[in-house]
C-alpha cells in the first residue's frame, strides 16, 4: 500500500477516536514530522480524507473535521433508537402530535384495512446531541390502542407498545426514496430546500402474525444519516 494511503487510514482512525466536528487537524508540517514524510505526501493523504467527506479544507485555517452521518442498519428488527444507542449516541424522541383519524385510501391499502376506519396517527421528531435527525409519521391500525398511545411522550414507540400493550412489531417491508423536503420538514429538521431527505416507508407486522400493525413514513436528513442495507 502506498504510504499516503496508510497515513490517510491512520488519520481517519484518529478522527473517529479523538476529534469532534469542527476540530482542526494538526498543521500539515506537524503531520509530516509525525509520519516522517514530506508535506506533499501528507497533502495527498488529506486529499483522500476530503474525497471521503471526513474533512474540509479552509484556506488560511487548516483542515476541519466534518460531522459524520450516523449509520442506520435496515433489517427486520431495526429501530431508530436502538441503532443509535449501539453507536454510542443518546437519541431523544419528541412527540409533535397525536390523534385519531379516518384512514385515507392509500393508507388503508398500506395498513390492509377498509377506508374511513379510525387509526392512530403519531408524529415524532428524533434528535441526537440536540440536532434533529428525522421526523416520523406513525400510522397504527387499531384504534383500541389509542387510550394508551395518547400518553406516549418520549423514547422508543415500539418499546412503549411492548411494555404497555405487550405488542411486539417486526418489519415486514421497507421502501426507500429521496426527494426535496416539504416546508414542514424544513422547519422540523432545521434544514433548507437544498438538503434532500431520505424517505423510508415501513410496514410493521405484529410478531407471529400477518396483521399490519403500523405503517410509518420517516423523513431523514441525508447529510446526517446513512442507511445500510444488510443481507
Amino acid at each position: 500500500m502506498r504510504i499516503y494511503l496508510k497515513i490517510s487510514r491512520q488519520l481517519e482512525s484518529d478522527i473517529r477516536q479523538y476529534f469532534r466536528p469542527g476540530d482542526y487537524l494538526p498543521p500539515e508540517m506537524q503531520l509530516a514530522e509525525r509520519f516522517q514524510v514530506n508535506r506533499h505526501t501528507v497533502r495527498r493523504a488529506i486529499d483522500e480524507l476530503v474525497a471521503n467527506g471526513l474533512v474540509q479544507r479552509h484556506q488560511g485555517k487548516g483542515n476541519m473535521v466534518l460531522r459524520q452521518p450516523h449509520l442506520y442498519r435496515l433489517h427486520d428488527g431495526a429501530h431508530f433508537t436502538g441503532n443509535l444507542l449501539e453507536q454510542g449516541s443518546l437519541p431523544s424522541c419528541q412527540v409533535v402530535g397525536s390523534r385519531l383519524m379516518a384512514v385515507t385510501g392509500k393508507l388503508a391499502v398500506e395498513l390492509n384495512i377498509e377506508p374511513e376506519q379510525k387509526i392512530v396517527h403519531i408524529q415524532t421528531l428524533r434528535t441526537t446531541e440536540g440536532i434533529p435527525r428525522c421526523v416520523i409519521n406513525h400510522y397504527l391500525s387499531d384504534p383500541e390502542w389509542w387510550p394508551v398511545l395518547k400518553h406516549f411522550r418520549q423514547g422508543s414507540l415500539h418499546e412503549f407498545l411492548r411494555k404497555t400493550l405487550e405488542l411486539e412489531l417486526k418489519r415486514e417491508s421497507t421502501r426507500l426514496s429521496a426527494r426535496a423536503p416539504s416546508n414542514e420538514e424544513c422547519r422540523l429538521l432545521q434544514i433548507n430546500k437544498s438538503v434532500p431527505v431520505m424517505r423510508i416507508k415501513t410496514r410493521n407486522q405484529l410478531k407471529g402474525s400477518n396483521q399490519i400493525a403500523e405503517f410509518s413514513v420517516s423523513s431523514s436528513r441525508s447529510d446526517l444519516i446513512e442507511y445500510v442495507v444488510e443481507h
